[in-house]
């Protein structure tokens, strides 16, 4: 795995080695970029729990459905039914709520471009304060401030990094959300699903085998976001999806007894 994860530059390789490197900053900008993920990252954590929720939630309907009633054109349509609704419940949802927060974003920044456009020299003042904050020398906190001003964008862009804790260049897409959020479910709920769109005669059998490699390798990867040995996490995400299909496998044999 260390070469593996080594090619895609991933942090958690270090859960990985036993003596991770920590090399030597040579610029400011490298101070804490050991402990960043960054957007690749976050793209890579989104794309985990979204396959997760796909292969838990479509994993439990089947099994549910295959305890009632195990023809298999009933759990076929039950689980695509699952994968669709699902997939486009969780790209809507996340659309909005990235879209939301974009515009909340934006909106806060334009405030910002307001207040720089009819309130320059207390724009400065604050911009000089935020770096006489953190150290800097007045006098010289104040000269970078009014340094800044001359260009207003430059200014602009910094006040909202410096003072609202946004970066305008990292403000998220909802489309690229929504669609990430939809491939990343669709992936996890259809692992359940194959053994029976194939017709395969032990079809349930070999969907519980899918399922719980999917949940163990699932459970793994999530090591790479919370520090914790990957066979942990794995077996942990297996009982955890495993107790949740067996919950619903045995309600939904109990419940195709009571209706039969």
């Amino acid at each position: 795995m260390r070469g593996v994860l080594a090619a895609m530059k991933v942090r958690g390789m270090a859960l990985y080695t036993l003596n991770p490197p920590h090399p030597m900053p040579l610029r400011r900008d490298d101070i804490g970029k050991r402990h960043q993920n960054g957007a690749a990252g976050n793209a890579l954590r989104a794309g985990v729990f979204g396959i997760n929720d796909g292969l838990v939630s479509n994993a439990a309907l089947i099994y549910g459905v295959a305890g009632a009633a195990p023809e298999p054109s009933i759990i076929v349509l039950t689980g695509v039914a699952g994968l669709l609704a699902g997939a486009f419940s969780m790209a809507s949802g996340e659309y909005v709520s990235v879209r939301s927060q974009r515009e909340m974003f934006e909106y806060q920044i334009g405030l910002e471009r307001d207040e720089l456009d009819e309130y320059p020299q207390e724009e400065a003042a604050e911009l000089a304060l935020i770096y006489a904050a953190k150290g800097m020398d007045a006098a010289e906190a104040r000269r970078l401030a009014d340094t800044l001003m001359q260009d207003p964008e430059r200014a602009l862009d910094t006040l909202a990094r410096e003072e609202l804790g946004l970066n305008p260049d990292e403000l998220g897409s909802p489309w690229v959300a929504a669609t990430s959020s939809f491939a990343a479910f669709t992936a996890g709920a259809a692992l359940p699903l194959l053994p029976f769109l194939f017709g395969y005669d032990q079809a349930l059998p070999l969907s519980i085998g899918l399922t719980a490699l999917g949940l163990f390798a699932v459970g793994a990867s999530m090591s790479l976001f919370t520090g914790r040995h990957a066979l942990l996490s794995g077996l942990r995400m297996l009982g955890i999806g495993g107790a949740a299909g067996l919950a619903t496998y045995f309600i939904g044999a109990w419940l195709g007894v009571s209706l039969g």
